[in-house]
């Protein structure tokens, strides 16, 4: 499912849309740490 309210980080809903806005720097902050993870990992 498409997302619209510009949160998401991959264009599909990850229920994002209801976090505070504090709530949603903590998670993209996670989930961009993560992605690096995974780059390095590589």
């Amino acid at each position: 499912m498409n997302c619209s309210c510009g949160r998401s980080p991959t264009g599909k809903c990850v229920g994002w849309h209801n976090l505070s806005e504090k709530d949603y720097q903590v998670k993209k902050i996670a989930w961009e740490i993560k992605q690096k993870s995974s780059e390095n990992a590589a």
